[in-house]
């Protein structure tokens, strides 16, 4: 039976290769092609070596994007991990009711990203109304309200992932350090943790690139007002390719970069993430 299956694996997997060829690969090439030319179409590409990623990194939007993306993604990260876990570790308490706590805090994931937005909007301008502004008055309230829009949508999405890991720890190696006298802190920094470090590389991973990728919650909730100054990489680069005559180059380099900058970050992370990752 395995022999029949390797013959014929490059027979069935062939037109998912093709597929994958046709819908991935080559665009993805083309796209790092267009990013040396200056084009309004495919087929109109002029080869201009690296203008295109001088007039990228020259752009002082795409700078300010940057900075403002990395500094909601440290953030946002940060916060989702950490009220993920301790509502996981909460949920995993035999505590009555968990599983219906575990399907709440789990729905706001259901949602759409540009409804979520709306919904958000909605809900900030009617408190901010009260004290005479409005999300868009500042840069500060599109901010944080990003960051609460992010950690409602994916805590409980985290949660699961960290549920499942807290209830494959044995525990047996629980009780033993329960007997030894290891305090709760303790069990949890020198058990818990360390063996629960492949659901937090997951994790990780995951809130680091969608935060990194938030494109469609941006547009919803802030669309990058006041002046752009909330707008995150992937709305820049939006922006730059259809809100901009001529700059279509540009836009396409952004976007290497953008990619470039999100592989080499998940990459880093889960490197290091792995390493600390030990057996059961």
């Amino acid at each position: 039976m395995e022999k029949s299956i390797k013959k014929y694996f490059a027979l069935f997997a062939l037109p998912t290769i093709i597929a994958f060829g046709i819908a991935f690969v080559i665009p993805f090439l083309l796209g790092i092609y267009l990013s040396f030319t200056e084009f309004t179409t495919v087929n109109d590409a002029t080869w201009i070596g690296f203008g295109n990623y001088a007039k990228a990194f020259s752009n002082q939007e795409f700078l300010n994007a940057l900075g403002f993306t990395v500094k909601f993604t440290v953030l946002s990260v940060l916060t989702i991990n950490v009220f993920a876990f301790i509502l996981a570790m909460l949920l995993t308490r035999r505590l009555k009711g968990t599983n219906v706590f575990r399907t709440i805090f789990f729905m706001p994931n259901l949602i759409g990203g540009i409804v979520l937005g709306y919904i958000w909007q909605l809900i900030f301008n009617g408190i901010l109304y009260k004290f005479g502004v409005t999300l868009t008055s500042d840069a500060t309230y599109g901010f944080w309200g990003l960051i609460v829009l992010m950690n409602w949508q994916l805590i409980g999405y985290m949660m699961i992932i960290y549920v499942a890991g807290i209830q494959n720890v044995p525990k047996d190696i629980v009780e033993a350090a329960r007997i030894d006298g290891a305090s709760r802190s303790k069990i949890l920094r020198n058990v818990t943790i360390p063996l629960v470090m492949p659901s937090i590389t997951i994790c990780l991973f995951l809130t680091l690139s969608n935060s990194f990728k938030l494109f469609d919650q941006n547009l919803a909730l802030t669309a990058g007002a006041p002046s752009k100054q909330t707008s995150m990489l992937a709305l820049d680069i939006y922006n730059t390719f259809y809100g901009k005559s001529g700059w279509e180059g540009v836009g396409q380099a952004k976007a290497v970069v953008f990619f470039a900058l999100v592989a080499l970050i998940a990459l880093i992370q889960l490197v290091i993430t792995r390493r600390k990752e030990v057996e059961n």
